[in-house]
């Protein structure tokens, strides 16, 4: 019989359990990475998918439907006649309908942007009248209404008179109407849309700065100093983006004649108001505080009026639009290029606010003392 000695713990076979110890599976470290991979990829996907879900009811909310609420146009008429023709223009909502003397006060009406356009029917011919530079859309949207309009009088009219109507009469049925466009657009910008394309440069430009600013100024210390560094770079930035987007209109004929200094102060402010409250977000809640810029951008441009305007959007749309640095800015330039007599004080307001309140926050938490008072990461000079 042979003597066995018991095996000691030392010799026991590494990984084999001992009978008071259960085993347990570790799992492999390519395993764990497979598994968290497969994780963070279902996650970027299902976020990516609900993104472009909620983007994509927006914007077909929106714009698939465009239709104008209460859009404002002049009438020139006498008693009875203003009567019928504001009845059938406000039946259904689409216009709401303002009186005029004559057709001196409503062109000046629409040069000053009170109404998109208007009619005169005192005279022997009624005339239209429309601003294509207010947008195109509501200067098509006059025309058909006023060609169909007529239309119908003067089909009236000839089927009163008997069963057969003349040549002359058949031609005067299908006659366009006259119409003067009393600010129309300039020939470099037939659609219209490039006030659109200009507010959408500053708006990604503006918070691709304010990202690298919210990532730069906290390796540097806290401090008074720092604060007006921070605040005299978005003000620097935002003359620059001005000043470069000016240029590139040149380029293509777009705003000829319109006053430079004017252009670029508003551009500029527009730029501020974007980058000002961005950085300002950024500020408060760290670099998440740039979704306020990817907001602009986004959702902000849809609603500014520059492709879609005000008056064609839903309530929630036009309003929230009218009251965001895209909008504004639209509306601003707009005004400046295209009507120099309309007010632009409420649009110049929005955007004041929104650059003055972003930059004071900006200030305000570089004041503040730093609660860790680490030595600054960049050294520079303040």
């Amino acid at each position: 019989m042979t003597d066995e000695k018991p095996e000691t713990d030392a010799e026991r076979v590494v990984g084999e359990p001992a009978d008071h110890e259960p085993a347990v599976a570790q799992p492999a470290a390519g395993e764990a990475s497979v598994t968290s991979f497969r994780r963070f990829a279902t996650v970027v996907c299902v976020v990516g998918v609900l993104v472009q879900l909620l983007l994509t009811a927006y914007y077909l909310g929106m714009g698939h439907k465009a239709a104008p609420h209460d859009l404002p146009v002049g009438l020139v008429a006498g008693g009875e006649q203003r009567e019928s023709i504001t009845a059938l223009l406000e039946q259904d909502g689409v216009f709401e309908v303002v009186d005029y003397a004559s057709a001196d006060v409503l062109t000046t009406a629409i040069t000053e942007r009170e109404v998109y356009g208007g009619v005169d029917v005192t005279g022997s011919e009624p005339v239209l009248y429309v601003a294509g530079a207010a947008g195109t859309s509501a200067a098509s949207l006059l025309r058909s209404t006023y060609t169909g309009v007529m239309q119908q009088q003067k089909a009236k009219q000839l089927a009163q008179a008997g069963d057969t109507i003349g040549v002359a009469a058949a031609q005067s049925l299908i006659a366009t109407p006259k119409v003067v466009d009393v600010v129309p657009l300039p020939a470099d910008d037939v659609n219209g849309v490039s006030l659109g394309f200009l507010t959408q440069a500053l708006s990604l430009g503006g918070t691709i700065a304010s990202m690298g600013l919210g990532r730069l100024i906290p390796r540097t210390r806290r401090s008074w100093r720092r604060g007006v560094a921070h605040l005299a770079t978005l003000i620097l930035y935002a003359v620059g983006s001005a000043a470069a987007v000016l240029w590139s209109m040149t380029w293509f004929g777009v705003g000829e004649g319109a006053d430079r200094v004017e252009m670029l102060c508003i551009f500029s402010l527009i730029s501020l108001a974007v980058t000002g409250s961005t950085a300002g977000a950024v500020a408060l809640v760290g670099p998440a505080g740039a979704l306020v810029g990817a907001f602009y951008f986004t959702i902000g441009t849809v609603i500014s009026g520059a492709s879609i305007l005000p008056e064609f959007l839903p309530v929630f749309g036009r309003e929230l639009g009218e009251h965001l640095p895209t909008g504004a800015g639209v509306q601003a330039v707009r005004d400046n290029l295209y009507f120099p007599d309309a007010p632009i004080g409420s649009h110049l307001t929005v955007l004041v606010l929104y650059a003055a309140i972003g930059c004071l926050i900006v200030l305000i938490t570089n004041i503040l003392p730093n609660r860790t008072d680490r030595t600054s990461e960049v050294d520079l000079g303040l």
